[in-house]
């Protein structure tokens, strides 16, 4: 019992130390793994806070991959598919959310 007691308060005084990548969207991950030179934590975050907010969590994880690969996104905008012209509309409508809750940051 004393095992389970010390583990437990071990665990929450390290808690607060770990990084906060931990907690982080997968849009603010890419971001921060982007070699964007203008990538700060505080615009990642924002961006990734604006996707939350118009991206389902799976439209999330399509649009980080977007970041590693540039060429996806073309693949998606010239893509004749209701499903992905759909999903390039919704990205398009974040991406200007993006820009006007997050510039200047």
């Amino acid at each position: 019992m004393k095992r389970i007691l010390f583990a437990a308060a071990t665990a929450m005084l390290v808690m607060p130390l770990v990084p906060t990548m931990v907690n982080a969207g997968p849009i603010e991950s890419a971001c921060l793994r982007s070699d964007r030179p203008n990538a700060t934590r505080a615009l990642c975050r924002c961006i990734d806070s604006v996707a939350q907010r118009n991206l389902t969590r799976a439209e999330q994880r399509r649009a980080a991959s977007f970041f590693r690969d540039p060429q996806l996104a073309q693949d998606v905008r010239m893509s004749k598919s209701d499903r992905d012209n759909a999903f390039w509309a919704r990205y398009r409508a974040f991406g200007a959310a993006a820009e006007q809750t997050c510039t200047g940051r």
